[in-house]
């Protein structure tokens, strides 16, 4: 790990007996996009619960700038599998409520507001409540909340898992225009292999508990990326391999980075 990556991590966490991750080392350089997998119950949300700092590792750290992870001291966001808007607020008021916590001014958050709103295709939908538009609406919603405030760190848990392939397909293009256009440090976790060589710079997988990084695999892959393509195939087939690996059954370290 360098003094120059935005995310540190080294931790090893256990509730009593059971082992939940056992090493977990990496780091994230700023404005990554760094794709997390495994297989069901390895602890994924787990750990992003420890990287915002809501839960204390058994033993170890995660550094954002060098310093603890501390949701009350840092701009951490994080957007769950469920969309989590306010149901009393208009989607523009959803949108701008971490800008109003932070003090921003009313010019800025109506530039910002407006800047998102358009780059996730909520035009003209700003003045809605979360029970008059869709549920993959309110996701974007929520990602275009946690994009607007500027964040260090945005952890995104499964945002997609309940929408519809058409739909998902759809938001995952958004997600990547607009971290293109914000440009914002990102972990987002997905069981979904496609999904992880579509979206991420870089891909850790994870083994069954108790977790640790079997693979770290790069993807030197430009954007738009093509998942029939030859070259996308073959890091999904990475993907698997080391996912249904005996080393990831046993909790062996692995490490394959490509590119």
């Amino acid at each position: 790990m360098t003094s120059r990556a935005k995310i540190e991590v080294d931790t090893s966490h256990s509730y009593g007996d059971l082992v939940v991750h056992e090493s977990i080392k990496f780091s994230v350089a700023a404005n990554e996009f760094v794709c997390i997998c495994g297989p069901s119950g390895c602890g994924k949300t787990t750990l992003l619960d420890i990287l915002c700092g809501i839960l204390k590792p058994s033993r170890g750290h995660v550094l954002v700038d060098g310093a603890p992870a501390d949701p009350k001291t840092q701009s951490i966001s994080f957007v769950f599998q469920e969309p989590s808007t306010f149901p009393w607020l208009t989607v523009r008021e959803n949108i701008e409520t971490g800008l109003r916590i932070k003090g921003a001014r009313r010019a800025d958050i109506d530039a910002k507001v407006r800047e998102i709103v358009g780059i996730v295709g909520l035009t003209g939908f700003e003045s809605y409540y979360p029970h008059q538009i869709s549920g993959g609406m309110k996701q974007r919603v929520a990602i275009a909340r946690a994009f607007a405030t500027d964040a260090d760190l945005i952890l995104m848990d499964e945002p997609f898992v309940s929408l519809d392939q058409p739909t998902r397909e759809r938001m995952q293009r958004e997600v990547l225009d607009i971290w293109r256009h914000r440009r914002r440090t990102v972990i987002f976790v997905t069981h979904n292999l496609e999904e992880a060589v579509f979206l991420g710079d870089r891909i850790l997988i994870l083994s069954a508990k108790p977790a640790r990084i079997v693979a770290e695999l790069r993807v030197p892959l430009d954007h738009p990326r093509d998942p029939l393509s030859p070259e996308f195939m073959a890091l999904r087939a990475q993907c698997v391999h080391w996912l249904h690996a005996p080393a990831a059954a046993s909790g062996a370290q692995a490490l394959d980075p490509i590119g």
